[in-house]
């Protein structure tokens, strides 16, 4: 059976209760302390996350503190845990650029450039060999620019520490360290791994005082906490204030910060993006190699023994026909598309490193976010005071600062004497920055442990009175001036909130020893001023935000309540309940509006239940313990001034101070999604109405096209949809989502809608007007280039075209690349022989007459479709489950709301009883 260590250590240094009892913790964990009147003040209980030590493992830390392990017994436990370091498995730069040339698209691709090196077509294979590297570089150029996690990682590790080994203390490399060490700790020590504080000095002397360290990078926690003899200190966190001797516990990936390393290396998996584009490559793919190989086989059976059955006449034709329907460009244009949203964030101080984290921000339908330095500032402020006895708020300030000890570096001193310097008139001109004009400190007692307060004899210089001011613990100061219960009841509801108290009081007029209260202090760290409207503009967006956070829970609830969020904050006890099913624990993931006294398995937990329901998950955060959750999200988002391990694990960075450019993010990447799925549509379109046509026509008749016109199609049409990336886009109100199976649906109609107006132009030019033959091959090059290319004006709205016109950029290179197609075909350059103009303007007219048709289908199709029809037309497992299990949570939801209008319903009868018996 494991023991159990549970560490309770004080969150409210440097005035901590004075049993000792800590305080910060949930209003349902508070023990009775210290009754200073009628009314008891309650203390919160801090709770922090339990370590657990093997009884083997335990056996191993009962060194000589004075001793150390000898020299032969470290060799031994290095063999047993290894090094004090972080593992990394590197790969080769040249491998990770090679692996951008894999997937079901590149495939295709690679396949078009063995097709042009067989049939001889050397232009062609130098354009799609420059399209396939210029694809891979783009990416691979983008994504280098971000420092491994693991770095960052081993950059907050210390590099030296001070450890007894064989009766000595020495200087030692941290990565030399194995369990039961013994290491010394002292002020502005990087605490080199994890370890149990021992409660004795650097020489064996009883200690004072606790150990103040701050980790709040690995936990969330606002503020340094004390920990004393038996309580645990975790590797990176800093020690702030004190002395102690500690026994090395855990080392390398077994440490705290070495399991957030851990989750890092397993959130390696394919990304959203890279998914939705291969099953469009494998859609393509299928109906390519089926149909070309059909008509391959049907050639060569139907011309056997003619020339024009020779194997090789017949495999360039077929070639040919391959390179033509394969989307080469489909690649190249959503990442150039990528790049130029980029490009533009960048311009807003949000720098982007994982490329397709541009499209994936578009989906986000939940962001899950960090408190501490993401949500709030993670500054101590100065909060609504509690006065009495006449008090002003200008008062508390005043005598606070009086009683703030000059130079010390405690995050409470600090808040109180920035307060005091910004809101008096007093102090904001003064000569020398520790003189308070019109009084005198003419003696000052620092805080002690022992009495937990700070005092200061202070002469009015105008009265040339002297009064004794104090500031300390609630409790502390309650008692000073006698007991007061009312101010017991202020701290106990403060302490409820979460909010930091502070008792100030002073002598009484012609009296150095009678006190009275003058008020509470209140702190907290408070929100960021833009992270409440960021909130409400991501939910308008459809964006649900939930607080993930390693502070305690009533603090938590404080913050949710300021910022305008439900106050449905759970512990983290609901993420790991054994009693509990995954299903039912995603169930609390998805209802709650956060979680707090995570650490960063829990903020990993939330975000892979989520990702597992199908939501795509966005995360914010800036310390070391959200670095885990960053690399396992969709969209990883580091906050300006974060940790570099927080910043080498996200996808995006923002530069600048606050989270208003999160919104600007998600517009950005709606607008990109929107260009994407635009152009995915059109290409699916034109690749099944091309190989629909030419599969039909060819095992019909065996006409076929010149290879240079279908080469011409496929380049021109490519190259002018490149800057669809600056055409104009509308927005979508609510997270956006790859259908595919709509996708692919709405391709297969639009392209057979295609196909039947490509017989129409073939058979009415051939059969009514009798047109020559290479005439014949001109109307038709003409009608393929510009009947699916006119699709694009289309594409580019789920509604009517006429809704958000597109770019002139984009309008002028769309129809510049079929003026330079009608041109060719009215003159005879290329095609072979004239068509004139009549013929040009006609079959262009025809072309985008047919657009404004497809585009009504279109719409209707969009208004029609649901994932229910497609569960039905293509019946896969995955898609039956998925159906059945939305059915069964529709029941759930309408069970849940019609409870709710009960209760309301209720609510409401109650209160018109009430009115009727007023």
């Amino acid at each position: 059976m494991n023991e159990k260590t549970e560490i309770q250590t004080e969150g409210q240094p440097p005035y901590p209760p004075p049993a000792a009892v800590p305080t910060g913790g949930p209003a349902g964990a508070a023990g009775k302390e210290g009754k200073v009147g009628n009314v008891e003040i309650e203390e919160q209980v801090h709770h922090e996350h339990v370590e657990e030590i093997s009884p083997e493992l335990e056996a191993l830390l009962q060194t000589d503190p004075l001793q150390g392990l000898s020299d032969d017994e470290v060799a031994r436990r290095r063999e047993t845990f290894g090094s004090n370091e972080l593992i990394e498995k590197k790969r080769h730069p040249l491998l990770k650029f090679l692996g951008y040339f894999t997937g079901a698209i590149a495939y295709l691709i690679e396949i078009a450039v063995i097709c042009a090196a067989v049939v001889g077509d050397w232009a062609d294979f130098g354009i799609i060999l420059a399209l396939l590297f210029i694809n891979a570089t783009i990416g691979f150029v983008e994504e280098a620019k971000a420092e491994s996690a693991l770095d960052a990682l081993k950059q907050t590790l210390a590099l030296k520490t001070r450890c007894w080994r064989n009766g000595h203390l020495v200087e030692l490399d941290t990565s030399e360290l194995v369990p039961g060490d013994v290491i010394v700790l002292r002020l502005g020590d990087i605490i080199p791994a994890d370890g149990r504080l021992l409660g004795i000095g650097a020489t064996g002397e009883a200690t004072e005082g606790d150990l103040q360290v701050d980790q709040s990078a690995l936990t969330g926690e606002s503020l340094p906490l004390s920990k004393n003899k038996g309580a645990t200190v975790y590797s990176s966190s800093i020690v702030k204030q004190g002395q102690q001797m500690a026994v090395v516990t855990k080392t390398g990936g077994d440490t705290f910060i070495g399991r957030a390393a851990g989750l890092m290396a397993v959130a390696t998996e394919e990304g959203h993006f890279q998914k939705i584009i291969n099953r469009i490559g494998n859609f393509l793919i299928l109906i390519t190699v089926v149909l070309v190989v059909i008509i391959l086989i049907y050639l060569l059976v139907v011309n056997r023994g003619t020339p024009e059955g020779a194997f090789k006449k017949v495999l360039e034709q077929v070639l040919v026909l391959t390179i033509a329907a394969i989307p080469v460009g489909l690649p190249t244009v959503m990442s150039v598309t990528m790049a130029m949203g980029a490009k533009e964030l960048a311009l807003r101080k949000v720098i982007v490193k994982r490329l397709t984290a541009v499209e994936e921000m578009a989906s986000v339908s939940v962001l899950c976010s960090d408190k501490t330095g993401t949500l709030t500032l993670n500054e101590l402020t100065f909060d609504e005071p509690y006065l009495t006895n006449n008090y002003t708020s200008e008062d508390i300030l005043l005598y606070s600062y009086l009683a703030a000890e000059p130079g010390a570096n405690d995050p409470i001193e600090f808040a109180v004497r920035t307060a005091a310097e910004e809101q008096l008139e007093i102090l904001k001109n003064r000569t020398h920055k520790h003189d308070v004009p019109g009084y005198k400190v003419t003696s000052f007692l620092p805080f002690n442990p022992s009495t937990k307060m700070t005092q200061a004899t202070v002469m009015d210089l105008n009265s040339r009175e002297s009064f004794k001011v104090a500031k300390g613990a609630p409790q502390v100061i309650i008692r000073l001036v006698g007991g007061d219960d009312d101010a017991a009841r202020a701290v106990n509801a403060l302490a409820k909130r979460g909010l930091r108290a502070l008792g100030v009081a002073r002598t009484k007029h012609g009296s150095l020893e009678e006190y009275e209260l003058v008020g509470m202090i209140s702190l907290i760290d408070p929100p960021r001023p833009d992270s409440g409207e960021t909130i409400r503009r991501c939910n308008d967006m459809g964006v649900d935000v939930k607080m993930i956070t390693g502070d305690q829970q009533i603090i938590a609830k404080e913050v949710a309540h300021r910022l305008g969020m439900g106050r449905v904050i759970l512990d983290a006890g609901h993420l790991v309940d054994a009693d509990k099913s995954d299903e039912e624990i995603t169930e609390h993931c998805i209802r709650a509006d956060g979680f707090a006294q995570v650490i960063p398995e829990h903020k990993y937990r939330v975000v892979e239940l989520l990702q597992n329901r199908g939501i795509l998950v966005g995360m914010t955060g800036d310390g070391v313990n959200d670095a885990p959750a960053l690399k396992k999200a969709n969209v990883g988002i580091a906050v300006h001034g974060c940790t570099d391990a927080a910043r080498s694990a996200a996808d995006i960075v923002l530069l600048a101070p606050g989270l208003s450019t999160i919104v600007d993010g998600l517009m950005t990447s709606r607008a990109i999604f929107q260009r994407m799925r635009s152009y995915a549509l059109y290409r699916i379109t034109s690749t099944v109405h091309f190989l629909m046509f030419f599969f039909c026509i060819t095992m019909a008749l065996q006409w076929h096209m010149k290879p240079i016109l279908l080469i011409l199609i496929c380049i021109l049409n490519d190259a002018a949809t490149l800057v669809i990336s600056v055409d104009n886009a509308k927005i979508s109100a609510h997270p956006d989502k790859w259908r595919i199976g709509q996708l692919i649906f709405l391709s297969i109609i639009l392209g057979a809608l295609l196909t039947a107006l490509s017989f129409a132009h073939f058979f009415i030019a051939r059969d009514v007007f009798k047109v020559s033959e290479l005439q014949l091959e001109a109307i038709m090059y003409l009608h393929i280039s510009s009947a699916p290319h006119f699709v694009i004006f289309s594409t580019r709205l789920s509604g009517f075209f006429w809704e958000n016109m597109p770019s002139p950029i984009f309008f002028i290179a769309v129809m510049g690349t079929q003026v330079f197609a009608m041109l060719i075909c009215v003159y005879g350059v290329i095609v072979g022989e004239a068509i004139g103009w009549v013929w040009g303007i006609v079959v262009i007219a025809i072309s985008l007459a047919y657009f404004v048709f497809l585009d009504c289908v279109k719409v209707f199709i969009f208004r029609h479709w649901n994932f229910e029809f497609t569960a039905h037309a293509w019946p896969t497992k995955a898609r039956r489950e998925k159906l059945a299990a939305r059915k069964i949570r529709a029941i759930q939801q309408e069970r849940v709301w019609n409870s709710i209008d009960h209760l309301r319903q209720l609510g409401l009868k109650l209160k018109a009883l009430e009115a009727m018996r007023a």
